[in-house]
């Protein structure tokens, strides 16, 4: 036994070694959410808000317009959905229109957009059709593209980036059967040749959208192993495998889903598949850290798409609200109809102002996004499943069964349970929720761990002990002392109480994350709901401050319209309670007992919970 449990903390380090690896390390930007959780508020990152410019927006316009114009006449989203196909006419039109070269520079025959304008694109066809949103977004924000334009070489770009403008298609290859969120036990293998001008790839990927149909691919294998200070250092490098002019690649098997029944896809296998060493990305070893970075703004899309189907279904809880009627009237008057679509309002106006806060910060390239990206994705995918949800609910037996049955019997066919089942895997893909939470976590902890890692680990010397005493001596104190922003007066009054708000409970927020460290120090890592608890505060905090910032802008541009300011003064009032409820939590709560009985079940403890069912 004890040899089994030495094993597995060997490679529970293992596996922490290779993710702590792949981090970025520095912080070459200032990131509002990083400060947050230290104590500090910093403003400027917010206000004014960062609206998209005339020029760019007269771009985004045009080419929206021609998107929703093809998207009504010539994407059936019932259909594809019923057959699980994008028909080649659809892609055909999409790749006329330059849809597969959104992100891509115009040098290289792409549009050149705008991460503002790509969102409005991916956030336009998310409202219609989620698998086809899927096929663009998997294509371009973590596909060979966005790497490509971040790392890749002259000739690669070159090679590369004019087949996608012109409609090839390709896909990200790092998820194995038996490998999920911990890189360390990746399987697939990248072997150098005896001249060292080739790799032969072999292993496996799954769940690879687009796989089953692109041209190309980014695949993540582990080439040979390097020995730093005498220990083993797992090397992971990203490659660009052309599928159809590389033997050795398959299609084993395509996979079908809960929804999203339109994406292509599935399981691929690679057998002594032959790469050119050119066609490695960024170099040898930094595969994990080209897909963290990749992430960084690629993960931008899924909050575009969630927000614009959580709009979607505001507008037909609207509809509907008003239109049906139960015991003498409208259901939308009934309270508990309409607190559902009021707190569905003003969620949505928050999960908006993240999502393009976010995608403005991308553009500016100002800010370290890595936390705000990782953040919008948790924040909207969580919110929009819980609208998705409350829209089936308003619609009642409607909501429940599909667009063509309801067309068939002459109702108008109305695909909320589709949203509902598209809009599930949000909480999976590009990290999982409880990813999310454990990257931000590790993130929002740096500024702490950067000082007092040396000296746990004893490698501190007198000026570094010194230096970070001091530190503290001076940091913490001001954790417990609140001083007005000035960004109070560039808001609403309705709004100031929730700036106020903000900056109080970033210092406290800062000071219970110091105490938990000291408290639980090393252990602080295993225990999860506690981060978790942290992470959620500093989530709702950044969406209460992006939604003032944005509700502010909005209100001087037009100032008669008070709508702005009501919802986000809604939004930040029930984000406060949550906030002051796991504070609560973090002293109160049963985490101890509910890990013992989890793992009692574990063990068969409660087995006879599960008789009287069909096993």
């Amino acid at each position: 036994m004890e040899l089994l449990k030495g094993k597995e903390n060997q490679e529970k380090q293992k596996s922490l070694d290779v993710a702590e690896e792949a981090r970025e390390q520095s912080w070459k930007h200032p990131s509002f959410v990083g400060e947050l959780f230290t104590g500090k508020v910093n403003w400027e990152l917010l206000f004014p808000f960062p609206d998209q410019d005339d020029t760019d927006k007269k771009i985004g316009d045009e080419f929206v317009k021609k998107l929703e114009t093809f998207l009504k006449t010539n994407v059936d989203a019932d259909a594809i959905d019923r057959n699980s196909l994008i028909p080649d006419s659809v892609m055909k039109g999409l790749a006329e229109l330059g849809c597969f070269g959104m992100k891509i520079p115009k040098e290289y025959g792409g549009l050149g957009l705008s991460q503002i304008n790509y969102n409005r694109a991916i956030a336009l066809v998310a409202s219609h059709c989620g698998s086809t949103a899927v096929l663009l977004s998997a294509h371009q924000s973590i596909g060979v593209p966005q790497p490509l334009k971040m790392f890749g070489t002259p000739e690669q770009k070159k090679k590369y980036l004019p087949l996608f403008s012109k409609g090839a298609v390709s896909a990200f290859a790092l998820t194995e059967p038996e490998v999920g969120s911990d890189p360390a036990k990746m399987s697939t293998t990248a072997t150098p040749s005896e001249d060292g001008n080739h790799y032969f790839i072999n292993g496996q990927k799954l769940w690879c959208t687009n796989g089953t149909i692109a041209d190309v691919l980014v695949v993540m294998a582990k080439t040979p192993s390097k020995i730093v200070n005498g220990k083993e250092k797992t090397q992971i490098t990203a490659f660009i495998v052309e599928t159809k002019n590389m033997p050795g690649f398959e299609v084993v098997h395509r996979c079908s889903f809960m929804g999203l029944k339109g994406i292509q896809n599935g399981l691929l296998k690679f057998h002594n598949v032959k790469v050119p060493k050119e066609n490695i990305i960024w170099g040898l070893g930094q595969g994990l850290k080209l897909a963290l970075v990749t992430l960084n703004t690629g993960r931008l899309t899924v909050p575009a798409a969630c927000t614009a189907m959580a709009k979607k279904s505001l507008l037909i809880a609207r509809d509907w609200s008003n239109k049906r009627v139960q015991w003498g009237q409208a259901i939308g008057k009934h309270e508990a109809v309409t607190s559902k679509i009021s707190l569905m309002a003003a969620t949505t106006f928050a999960m908006e102002s993240v999502t393009w806060l976010t995608s403005a910060m991308a553009d500016q390239n100002k800010t370290d996004i890595r936390l705000e990206a990782a953040m919008a994705k948790l924040f909207c995918t969580e919110a929009s499943w819980r609208i998705a949800d409350d829209s089936v609910q308003i619609r009642g037996g409607r909501g429940y069964e599909t667009a063509d049955s309801l067309r068939g019997r002459g109702e108008e066919p109305i695909p909320v349970e589709r949203f509902m089942r598209d809009c599930r895997i949000n909480l999976i893909i590009e990290g999982t929720s409880e990813v999310m939470h454990l990257f931000i976590a590790r993130e929002a902890m740096d500024p702490h761990l950067r000082r007092i890692l040396p000296m746990m680990s004893g490698k501190a010397n007198l000026q570094t002990m010194l230096g970070t005493f001091f530190h503290y001596a001076f940091w913490y104190p001001k954790q417990w002392i609140y001083f007005p922003s000035g960004a109070s007066g560039k808001i609403p009054s309705s709004l100031k109480k929730h700036i106020c708000f903000i900056g109080k409970t970033s210092h406290k927020l800062a000071r219970r994350l110091f105490h938990a460290m000291a408290i639980h120090q090393q252990g602080l890592e295993k225990r999860q709901q506690i981060l978790f608890r942290f992470v959620n505060i500093g989530t709702d905090l950044f969406a209460m401050a992006a939604s003032c910032s944005h509700a502010a802008s909005m209100l001087s541009r037009n100032p008669s319209d008070r709508g702005p300011e009501e919802l986000a003064d809604l939004f930040c009032r029930e984000a406060a309670i949550r906030i002051r409820r796991e504070f609560h939590s973090q002293k109160e709560n049963d985490d101890r007992m509910i890990y013992k009985l989890g793992r009692n079940f574990l063990e068969g403890k409660y087995a006879w919970l599960e008789d009287g069912i069909v096993k």
